[in-house]
């Protein structure tokens, strides 16, 4: 539940759901599992366990949990099979193979092996935030957190979620480093540079005081800060990088503390308490971005 990295995305002021109709419309793309001649496969799942709801719905936040299932099938065993056939038929025909029926054995080897493949399970979390306009969700990558948006547009029919930062923040990340963080906001110990110029390197400073001389020499040589370690409030600890995508987040004992008291036998009772802590907590937190980078429209 509680979330590792978050893409952030802002939605225009009169977006809603009807959360009546939302079970149904995630319906339509609930998660079934590979068919024998299938390599992927994705849908919605419910966020809590031993429940049929699609959704979990905390106040004006909505949680959605997204699953994928792909078939594991090396190209090398493939490769393999297809090399042994292709060198029998060319020993008993004294010709070589033409590329046409290559690609339809190799086609045959793929559909008869698939069905003793395994199965790589993994899952793209997110929650809708309905009074404050945003999509959040748990990915590393723009790749995921797009599969994820996408999946979402096609239940709902539209989404038109845009990133939070629309160009990069390198240059109000290097004045966090070169003069005042903003309130509420600490610096630790982890940096990334990355060079102005046009094919320009990159320098990664870690566990290192940032005020030091020789790691602000990379700012005098025409380094942008790309990425740079903070604490938050004493809330928690982060990664935001120059696109405004948050990685490693780290809630500190302070927050996490605050749902100790649920017995952990009550599961539904503890994920729903959870998200709603987190949401409160990221949110917050996010805001704190908005102000900081002038994000606010």
């Amino acid at each position: 539940m509680w979330f590792k990295n978050i893409k952030i995305y802002r939605l225009p002021e009169d977006f809603t759901i009807d959360t009546a109709q939302l079970q149904l419309q995630l319906e339509a793309m609930s998660f079934k599992a590979c068919q024998s001649q299938e390599i992927h496969s994705m849908g919605w799942v419910s966020p809590i366990p031993q429940t049929d709801s699609l959704f979990q719905q905390a106040n004006q936040d909505i949680l959605f949990k997204l699953k994928r299932e792909s078939k594991l099938l090396p190209a090398s065993v493939i490769n393999d099979e297809l090399n042994l056939k292709v060198g029998e038929f060319e020993s008993e025909s004294g010709s070589p193979m033409p590329k046409k029926a290559q690609k339809d054995l190799k086609e045959e080897i793929t559909n008869r092996l698939l069905p003793q493949a395994f199965s790589k399970y993994s899952h793209i979390n997110g929650f809708v935030s309905l009074d404050k306009k945003l999509v959040i969700i748990d990915a590393s990558s723009d790749a995921n957190a797009e599969v994820f948006l996408a999946c979402l547009r096609k239940c709902l029919g539209s989404l038109p979620a845009l990133p939070l930062a629309k160009a990069s923040q390198q240059h109000i990340l290097t004045d966090w480093l070169m003069k005042d963080c903003p309130a509420d906001v600490e610096l630790l110990d982890e940096a990334e540079f990355q060079s102005s110029a046009d094919n320009g390197g990159t320098i990664k400073v870690k566990k290192q005081n940032l005020d030091e001389d020789e790691v602000l020499a990379h700012i005098q040589a025409g380094k942008l800060v790309q990425k740079l370690a903070i604490a938050f409030s004493d809330r928690l600890t982060a990664i935001i990088e120059h696109d405004l995508s948050v990685k490693r987040i780290k809630f500190t004992d302070i927050v996490i503390e605050q749902n100790e008291d649920i017995p952990k036998g009550d599961v539904a009772v503890k994920l729903d308490a959870d998200f709603v802590l987190f949401a409160s907590e990221i949110k917050s937190f996010i805001a704190k971005l908005e102000n900081a980078f002038e994000l606010n429209e």
